[in-house]
Formats: structure tokens, sequence, C-alpha cells
């Protein structure tokens, strides 16, 4: 009974939703985009160092980059957010009576009965007016509400955990063939993000795994025929 309990009152996998797609995605950027970029190197390049350089760089400006256009990117969000419910805010001062009404109708399309809705909506208008017209009308609770600089620091960091890994690679493994173990690991990197973030959000790892690695693939592989080219031009 006490497993049982325990399983309803765990937290629903929406809450993981903010973090976890920055992340991700920030996870996925730095593998993905590190690995291309010293792949396309490696293949126009026999020597270690121009690997390395162009891998560090593209490292640092990556995280950067993810870190300030994650910001950028959610507070606008959170602007229109505000902005949102500073109008709310006086359509509720200047027509109380019609965001009442409106409010109702959300209840009732949603199953209530048209006496119901109106008592909830007069009972949770009383409570706190405004976050009832947050939650139902605008689609904003604290679960989804954006946090930019939780989003930025958890994209940029996880951009640079992912775009260490294929750094390691050209560090320690031998430059010949490098193009060849970059793309192999980086795609063992890809499966085990993809299964993880998967299993965190609960969503099918099956699905994860074979996207992740149907993109990394195209990605890395055009990324080489470019260096290829490149280097047949030298």
């Amino acid at each position: 009974m006490t497993n049982r309990t325990n399983e309803y009152l765990a937290p629903h996998y929406v809450q993981r939703s903010n973090w976890l797609r920055a992340a991700v995605l920030g996870a996925n950027d730095g593998i993905l985009s590190t690995a291309s970029l010293a792949i396309g190197i490696a293949a126009a390049s026999d020597l270690r160092e121009p690997i390395v350089i162009a891998t560090v760089a593209g490292l640092v400006a990556g995280a950067l980059s993810m870190a300030a256009g994650e910001y950028v990117s959610v507070s606008s969000q959170t602007d229109v957010e505000k902005a949102d419910i500073i109008r709310e805010k006086q359509e509720l001062k200047d027509m109380p009576d019609i965001e009442l009404e409106r409010l109702a109708e959300i209840y009732e399309k949603r199953g209530l009965k048209k006496e119901t809705a109106i008592t909830v909506a007069k009972e949770l208008s009383q409570y706190d007016a405004l976050a009832a017209h947050m939650r139902d009308e605008l689609g904003i609770n604290e679960l989804t509400q954006a946090k930019p600089i939780q989003a930025a620091f958890a994209s940029g960091a996880s951009f640079t955990v992912g775009g260490v890994l294929p750094l390691i690679v050209t560090l320690f493994l031998p430059v010949r063939n490098m193009e060849y173990y970059l793309y192999g690991f980086a795609i063992i990197f890809l499966i085990i993000l993809g299964s993880l973030a998967a299993k965190t959000g609960g969503s099918s790892i099956k699905k994860a795994v074979v996207r992740i690695t149907f993109w990394g693939t195209a990605a890395m592989g055009l990324t080489a025929f470019v260096g290829y080219l490149f280097g047949m031009n030298l």
C-alpha cells in the first residue's frame, strides 16, 4: 500500500521539462557540434594540433553561445508572460464580470455544467482571481513559467560537459583515422544521452536512440564530407 501511495505522490515528468529541455539540448549540441567540427578538421588534416585547437575553440564558443541564446530566448518568453499578466490584471480591474464569465466558459468547455462552472469560477475568483486566470486562461503556472537564468546555466553547462567528450577523443586517440574514432565515440555518447534523457522524461528510449543516432550520423557525415573536400584542395 505504501509503495502504491508513493507512486501516486511522485512528481510528474512535466515538472522537469524546463531544465531537462535545456540540459538535453545543450549536451546534445555540445557532443554533436564539437564532434562534427573536430571530424571536419580531422578529415582535412593529419596533425593533432589544429584538430585540438578547433575543438577547444568550438567548445568555448558553443557553450557561451548556447547560454546566451537560451537566456535571450527564455527572457523573451518571460517578457510575453509578464505583459499578459499585466494585461490580465487590468482587465480584472476594468471588467471583472466579463472576466468571470470568460473563466466560467473555460470550465464549461472542460465538461462542467454551466451552473457548476459559474460556481467554481466565483469561488476561485474570490480566493485569487489573477492566479485562476493565469492558470486556466493564459496557461501560465509555476511548473511551466519561464526561468531564463536557470535555462541559460543548464544549457551552457551541459554543452560544456557534452563538448568535453569529443575533446578527450582528440587529445588521446591516434590521429590516424581520427574522424572514425570521433564518429564512433560521438554516437555512443549521443545514445547514452538520449537514453538518459528519455528515462528521465519518461518517454520511449528506443525512439530517442533512433532519432539521435540518425541525425547525429547525418550531421557528422556531412561535416566529414566538407572536410575531405577541403583537404583535397589544399
